[in-house]
Order: structure tokens, then sequence, then C-alpha cells
């Protein structure tokens, strides 16, 4: 954060930001107290404010499109809390849908952009008593199962997961609300969880999860009561669906902080709730030098802008578990390609035990891994049947980060760089020379033309 900014921030904070707080308190913020100016709030985002505003309702900018302005970012997504109903908001916006089973709220479309408007929630278990089964319920476990209790705007900060996420924007005098100290943690680089840690990461244990991705995502160090329970709850996140956790693994990964967040992971005993084959091969001895290469390389695509796909990260993040399974499969007799065959299907069968992962992925993610024995086999036309593969890209790609990781020998991946820049005489003059490289085809005994076939 930028020195002026934290002497800003140092400013306004009880105790110049020094001291834990042990209570919370609002703090209402003035303007010339803070930098969020509206000019960093999106035009769809200033009209659902402005609308729900005028039309008799609390609203505000809250979570993630606050902090990160403050901290001097542009955010890409912006969040409203209201005091209207999700079927008032719905009302409003003609451009609205209504979404959400555990959660009820509403997405405002304008274009390619989404707002998304929550109603101020209460506190479920002080609520209880005056709201029926269907509106609040938990599992024997702790975990949080449906949750449509409503509240105030303090209930509603109250309830939310970190300290730096509960600011409130008011675009009326653009003021910023904090009842948690949130500003104080930001000022102080932490992670610090609103409430019992122990509690909150019971009720959602994708919580433990999320304070991952911020202190990767911010450089901000997790508090010690925040951080304290993670590696005994770890465990809960086998009772999160497959399918949620495989949302969050992208959302962690695909940040442009992964190999920070890895790191973490496998700190707080996470990445084995994760990745249990990953961790079991990594424990074994395997290398996971690949991973980390393959995550520097993802990160500096999307700090470049470029996209990143699910199926590549899976499949860097599962290759030592699939090494460690395709050994010992050859070990035991079988040939290179059914060992490879063999180790992906289980590989796969117990991954998704713990993440699920879509078979518009899981396919891809076998052929990258299956072309890593045909990227070497390059005379005759086999270069040309590979190049025309539809996952060549993602597979030759793959093979630089086997190469950078000191899997393989560096050459063959330059080979194939210049296989694909060449025109077509450049190829064939690299494909008469691998075939050279290769020796002369061995030659099988002339048969007698008068000389029968052994029978089969």
């Amino acid at each position: 954060m930028p020195k002026r900014l934290v002497d800003k921030l140092r400013s306004f904070m009880p105790g110049n930001g020094k001291k834990k707080a042990k209570h919370y308190q609002r703090q209402e913020i003035p303007r010339d107290q803070h930098n969020v100016s509206r000019s960093m709030i999106s035009e769809p985002a200033k009209k659902v404010l402005n609308r729900l505003n005028k039309s008799g309702y609390e609203a505000y900018l809250v979570g993630g499109g606050v902090r990160d302005i403050v901290l001097g970012g542009r955010p890409k997504d912006f969040d409203i809390a209201t005091n209207a109903t999700p079927e008032e908001v719905h009302d409003l916006f003609r451009n609205s849908r209504l979404i959400g089973r555990r959660f009820r709220i509403v997405h405002v479309v304008f274009g390619r952009e989404i707002i998304e408007v929550t109603t101020f929630r209460g506190n479920a278990e002080a609520s209880n008593e005056d709201h029926s089964d269907h509106e609040h319920k938990t599992s024997e476990h702790g975990l949080l199962l449906r949750d449509n209790v409503y509240g105030s705007l303090e209930d509603d900060a109250l309830r939310r997961d970190f300290t730096i996420n509960a600011l409130y924007y008011c675009i009326r005098d653009f003021s910023i609300i904090d009842f948690a100290n949130g500003m104080q943690d930001l000022e102080n680089q932490q992670i610090r969880l609103i409430g019992d840690p122990a509690t909150r990461y019971r009720e959602d244990p994708v919580r433990m999860l999320r304070a991952i991705r911020f202190a990767a995502k911010l450089g901000f160090e997790i508090e010690p009561e925040t951080e304290a329970p993670i590696r005994e709850l770890a465990p809960l996140l086998g009772h999160i669906p497959p399918a949620r956790l495989f949302d969050e693994v992208l959302k962690l990964l695909s940040a442009g902080y992964g190999e920070a967040t890895y790191e973490l992971l496998k700190d707080y005993g996470l990445l084995e709730m994760l990745f249990p084959e990953t961790v079991r091969a990594l424990n074994n001895g395997e290398s996971d030098e690949l991973i980390r290469q393959a995550l520097r390389n993802t990160d500096a695509r999307i700090a470049q802008g470029k996209s990143v796909t699910p199926y590549f990260l899976f499949a860097a993040m599962l290759w030592p578990a699939l090494q460690a399974e395709w050994r010992v499969r050859q070990d035991n007799g079988d040939p290179v390609q059914p060992a490879l065959h063999g180790a992906i299907g289980k590989v796969i069968g117990r991954q998704v035990q713990a993440t699920s992962i879509p078979k518009r992925f899981s396919g891809p993610m076998k052929e990258i891994w299956e072309l890593q024995t045909r990227l070497p086999r390059r005379q005759g036309k086999r270069a040309l049947a590979t190049l025309s593969h539809p996952r060549f890209r993602a597979a030759y790609d793959f093979l630089l980060v086997r190469e950078s990781a000191g899997e393989l020998e560096p050459g063959l991946g330059a080979w194939w760089t210049d296989f694909q820049r060449a025109d077509e005489r450049g190829q064939e003059k690299m494909l008469s020379q691998v075939g050279s490289a290769a020796g002369p085809r061995k030659r099988g005994r002339k048969r007698s033309p008068n000389k029968k076939p052994p029978q089969s």
C-alpha cells in the first residue's frame, strides 16, 4: 500500500492502528479521509445504487470493490448490499434475474457486466427463534446449509467473513461505513475473520480457502487467531460438494497469484483436501517443480491479460500423481501406453472424489498427457499428424513446462517451436533430418514368393 495512503488511514484509526481491537464499533469515514472516488466505480454499479436510493431503499457498494479501491486497485466486479428484498430489487430492474437456493440474490445485467445485489443478512442463530427451518439450517458439523434471514446494515456487516470485506461505500454522502475495523486491518495488511474463527470455518469451510486466496492476492498475513484453527479444521472441506471445490480451485489458481497460493495451501494442510493423490505422490518423493513452473507461467499469462484453461492447470496439478501411478504400472510389467491409460483412469477417478472435473475439461486434460508420448515421435508423417491434433498447442506448452522444470533435456521443445514456424519446405527438411538422425529403417527378410506365411 502506498505510504501516503497508509498515513491517511492511520489519521482516523483509534490508537493509530497499532492496538488490536477487541470490540467492533461503527465508524463513518468522511470523503476527505479516504481515497474511494465515484470515478473508480462502474456506471452500471452507480445506476443500481442511485435507483435503489431514489426508490427509498438503503444501498451500498460493499466488499472487494471497496477494498480494492482503498488499496489503490481497480476492481473488476462490484457488489451491492441493500435493505430491499430480492423480489423488490427484481421488480425495480427489468434487466435482472433472481438466482440461488442457498442464498437468494439478484443479478442486474448490463451487457457483459453483472452487478450482484444482496439483501442485508441477519444473525441466523440469534434470529432462529423468529424464523422457520426453511430459512436457516445447519449440518451436524456446523456447516451452514441454508440461510435466508434478513437483518440490518450492522447485522450484514458482522456476518460477513473478513473485516476487509465488510466496508460499505455510501454514494449519497461518499462516506465509508466500517463496522469491523476493516480499514485498520487494511492498514496493518492482515486477513482477519469476523467472529470466532473456528465457528465461522465450521459454518462454511470454504472460508479457509478464501483466507488463503486473499492472503496470496493482497500479500497480507493471516492474523494469528484466524489462522490457528485452519490445519485442524482442514478436513471439513471433505463435507463440501466436489463441484463447489472445483470452482474454488479455479478461483485460487486463476487469479494471477497461483504460485503464492500453492505455497500457502501446502503450508496450511489444505492442498491435501483438494489434490489428495498429488500430495501422496509428493510425500513419496515425486517432484513438484512442474507444478510450480506451470503456476509461474499461468501467473505471467494472467498479468499479460491472456487467458488460461482449467484443463491445463489440472493437468499440471495432477502430473506428479500420474507419474507415480504410471511408473508403478510399468514396473508391474504393463507396456508404456496401456500403463499410461490405466494411470490416467485411476488418477482422475480418485481426483473427482475431492474436486469434480467436468468432462469438457477432463477430456482435453487426458489428451495433453497422452500427447506427451507422441511429441518425441516425429518420423515420417507422425509430426504432421501430431501438429494437426486439436490439443497440440496445449500439449506443446506442457512440454515446454516439463523442460523448464528440468524433467526433460532441452531440445524437443525448441524443435517443435521451429517446426510450427517453418513453411512446408522447411518442415520437410526438418523431418528428413529427424529421419536421418534416427538411422536407416530396419528391413525384414524377403520371403520367397512361393513360401506361405506362417499360420496365425
